[in-house]
């Protein structure tokens, strides 16, 4: 276990101003997502639940929202020379179909052992797709490389001032839709969507308790929140292919320690559970990934009983053949 420090004096962090503009970039292009309810969800948790079901976002996640507003923040001269990023596949997915629908250029470098789904899905919107092994090579330097070589413009994941802001509309939208909330509960990987959401609960619902929850077998986010600085840990290993990060974001984490209330986590086994209530009991289809928060409120690690909570389903791309493996799990 390694930290750094958590702020560069460089650093443009966004605000809540930033989400707002962000809203109009995204307008017409991003869905609103519908907000989903469960009476069983409800009974399970002992508390009112509103789910944001990105799931059903362009792209299958909410990646979309800040890839979008990426590349609508570029001046067209700088945007023309296109855009490199690393993904392991939402992000992937998100930026290779927004820099479609701008007409540019996009590079996309992903671990091999990708799911086959997210290679084929951020090939069809056009992108170049270039693996690297997540257990051995740096996809940072791997992308700054080919960015510097082609003029084109870096665009990570999450650790990104227009990402996070694009991520904050989100939940911008949940709670202009249901009003107050007492909590909100986040899937937290590299932290674009936790401190994007931050910012907006911050600013409309200020008495709220904002959680986020990652993999059981990699919580670098909670050590940070817990030591006050990054943390950086192993790669892990879970069915949460899209939370597998090292460490979260230093645009992320000034957010996430200012605004933050928590951070739990999920176990494989309960992600499980939550995809298979989730298709059984409420037909829709959420990923590993995106079952973060819900698990961790179903299984009752937030203590949310009598209170409004809202949750974000973060994303549903998981190819069937592992869908149907894993809810055949035991």
């Amino acid at each position: 276990m390694t930290t750094s420090s958590t702020v560069s004096p460089a650093l443009r962090l966004p605000t809540f101003d930033d989400v707002k503009a962000a809203r109009e970039r995204i307008s017409g292009m991003a869905h609103v997502t519908p907000v989903l309810t469960s009476r069983t969800a409800d009974a399970m948790a002992g508390a009112n639940l509103f789910l944001k079901a990105e799931n059903l976002q362009r792209g299958g996640a909410f990646k979309f929202r800040g890839a979008y507003n990426s590349i609508a923040a570029l001046e067209p001269t700088v945007r023309r020379n296109g855009v490199v990023a690393f993904s392991s596949g939402n992000h992937a997915q998100a930026l290779a179909y927004a820099a479609k629908l701008f007409g540019v250029s996009a590079a996309i470098i992903m671990p091999q052992d990708t799911p086959a789904m997210k290679v084929a899905a951020t090939r069809g919107y056009g992108a170049e797709v270039v693996f690297y092994d997540r257990y051995t090579e740096d996809r940072e330097a791997i992308s700054r490389r080919i960015a510097t070589e082609r003029g084109a413009t870096l665009i990570p994941p999450y650790d990104h001032a227009d990402v996070i802001a694009g991520q904050g509309t989100a939940a911008l939208e949940l709670i202009e839709e249901i009003g107050e909330i007492d909590y909100l509960v986040v899937p937290l990987g590299g932290g674009g969507l936790l401190a994007g959401s931050a910012l907006s609960a911050k600013a409309l619902a200020p008495q709220c308790k904002i959680i986020g929850v990652e993999p059981e077998a990699g919580d670098d986010g909670r050590q940070s929140l817990r030591k006050g600085e990054i943390v950086r840990i192993p790669v892990p290993k879970s069915i949460a292919d899209g939370a597998l990060t090292t460490s979260v974001g230093h645009h992320n984490f000034p957010i996430m320690k200012r605004d933050v209330d928590d951070i739990v986590t999920a176990s494989d086994a309960q992600l499980i559970d939550t995809m298979r209530f989730f298709a059984q009991r409420m037909k829709i289809i959420v990923e590993p990934t995106g079952c973060l928060a819900a698990a961790a409120v179903l299984h009752g690690t937030v203590a949310c009983q009598g209170k409004r909570v809202g949750i974000v389903l973060s994303g549903g791309n998981v190819d069937l053949k592992t869908f149907n493996s894993l809810l055949d799990a035991r």
